[in-house]
Formats: C-alpha cells, structure tokens, sequence
C-alpha cells in the first residue's frame, strides 16, 4: 500500500438521484462533464451509473493533473451554477473525496466493486493510523476476491480526511470483508486513531483510475506468467501467418527480409489489439496479482497454459503434415 508522489488529482462524487429521473440526471451530467472539458488541467473523467441492488447512487470522476487546477474546478462559478441547475434532480447533498496522486491513465472499465473508506483522524495520532492501516491490508488480502488498495492522505487546504480505495471482483466477497469479525476487532482498535469514518461502496472497480497495489510492487504479472501467455499467443499467430502470407510471398517472390518485417508487424498487431486481449481475459484469474494468493492458482493456470500449448502443437501438427 503505497502514497504516490504524482501530483495529479482526483474528486470521487457520490450523489442519489431522485427516482424515476435518471434520464434528466444523465443528461445533466454530461452538461456537466462537457464544460469540465474546458478548464485547465482536465485529464479525464468517467460516469457510473448505480448496478443492480444499489440505492441510485450515481458516482463521477474527475481528474486534474494537480490539486490547484482541481480546486480552480471546484470553487468555479461555472461548477456552481451547474450545481444549482441540478440540485432537484438530487436526493439529498453529495458526497465527495479528493485524492491527491495515483495512477495517471485514461479509464477502462474492470470487473469489480470498489470500497471508498474516509477517515477523520485523530490529532497526533497520523503514524499510529497508517501503521494500523498496513495491518488492515495483511487481514484483507486473506479474504477471497481482494484486487488491491490505494491509500491517500489528506489534500492541503480541501480536504482533511484520509481515504482509502479498496476492491474485490464480486459484491459478495466485498461484503463479506465488510461484515467480518476480522474487520470489527481491527475497527475497535482503530477507533483509538480516528474519531469517524464513512464506507460507501460503488458498483465499479474504478479500473485505470488506481493500480490498487503498491508502489514498490507493481500490479502486474510475473515475468514467468507473461511469458508464457506471450508464447500461448504468439506460436499459432506467427505459424498461420506463415501459411497464409508467408506462402503467398514465396510465390510472389518476395524478398525474405521484407516479408519477414511485413510478418513482424501483422504478428505483433494481432497479438496487441485482439489475441493478448483475448487472453488476460481469460486468464485474468491467474494474471491478476491480486488475486494470485496460493500455490494451487499458480500451478493450475500453468498447466492450464501448458495444455493449451500442447494443443496448438498437435493441431498444427495434424494440419501441416
């Protein structure tokens, strides 16, 4: 769990729409999302709507490359007069986080649900919470379906509260976290560090948005695991081209050197924009680091891969000759 040293950030709104106006309140948004657009440092920003089960909370995301253009966003006039357009399409006031660092990166929806948790924090006792919060990652990452976290401090002069974004790939298992006793004895001792705090869950894994990891350990694959989704993807890629193109090159008398270099860049789009896709989605039991906990995942996606490999082998195999 790591605090980045990015300057960039971000607000997460949470707001309930009034019922039975959704539609008004979509429309509103976009207006809203539109003029944002125009300010200066504006990186990107994402809608999502409220999932099955959920009170019609609708969450916003906006992100800025750093925290005086976010602000000039905030206290605009431009922002307030969007707020009081909208204020009746809205149950009750909205809620927001600000969050300052973080992965820099257009959004891309990912399975999941995301837990954003802001705490006020006692005077003084900064330290003790930060420690007790590496505490709550060693229990989480115990608990089945736990994708990662992103931890940040408060943002100087908007906001005071420390917040942390956590996921888990199902509703089920994000409650189950909630709800545990593991949970509740860890809260009593962290009621010594803050004095409050607010749980809101959202029907999305905010993917792009956070690594959900740390710093110093990046959320991606191991080495080993790329490589062999790499060959799994690769070997029929290059061995149909070789049928297809590269025949069709002999017989025109292609030189080598350029039919080779005309292969290397179908290959390597194939495998970027549709097959590697394909397969960390897939795969994407195995890939994840967050959910890689045991030795059994790591071994039944090898030999997962494994026989596939062995199946391409066999199919060329038969096919060629």
């Amino acid at each position: 769990m790591g605090i980045r040293a990015s300057g960039s950030a971000t607000v997460v709104t949470s707001q309930k729409v009034r019922e039975g106006l959704d539609e008004e309140y979509d429309r509103w948004q976009g207006k809203v999302n539109r003029v944002v657009r125009d300010f200066d440092g504006f990186e990107a920003t994402e809608t999502y709507p409220p999932g099955s089960g959920e009170e019609r909370e609708w969450v916003v995301v906006f992100r800025f490359a750093g925290a005086d253009q976010l602000t000039a966003w905030l206290e605009s006039t431009a922002r307030r007069e969007l707020l009081a357009e909208g204020r009746g399409l809205l149950d009750g006031t909205p809620t927001q986080e600000v969050l300052a660092g973080g992965h820099v990166e257009v959004p891309d929806r990912v399975e999941g649900v995301t837990a954003v948790v802001s705490h006020d924090v006692r005077p003084g006792r900064e330290e003790d919470f930060v420690r007790w919060q590496k505490k709550i990652l060693r229990e989480q990452e115990k608990y089945p379906g736990f994708m990662g976290t992103e931890f940040f401090r408060p943002v100087d002069g908007i906001q005071d509260r420390w917040v942390v974004v956590f996921r888990y790939d199902t509703h089920e298992h994000l409650d189950a976290w909630l709800d545990s006793s593991s949970r509740e004895h860890l809260l009593e001792e962290g009621r010594n560090y803050f004095a409050s705090y607010d749980v809101r869950k959202v029907g999305t894994a905010f993917g792009g948005w956070f690594r959900f990891g740390s710093a110093e350990e990046e959320q991606v694959p191991s080495n080993w695991k790329q490589a062999m989704t790499v060959v799994l993807a690769l070997y029929p890629t290059v061995m149909v081209l070789n049928l297809t193109v590269g025949h069709e090159f002999d017989v025109l008398g292609v030189p080598g050197y350029f039919g080779l270099f005309f292969g290397n860049i179908l290959s390597v789009s194939i495998l970027t924009w549709v097959l590697m896709p394909l397969v960390n989605r897939v795969l994407a039991f195995w890939l994840r680091p967050g959910r890689t906990r045991t030795v059994r995942v790591d071994v039944a996606g090898a030999a997962l891969v494994a026989l596939c490999w062995a199946l391409t082998v066999l199919v060329f195999a038969l096919t060629t000759g």
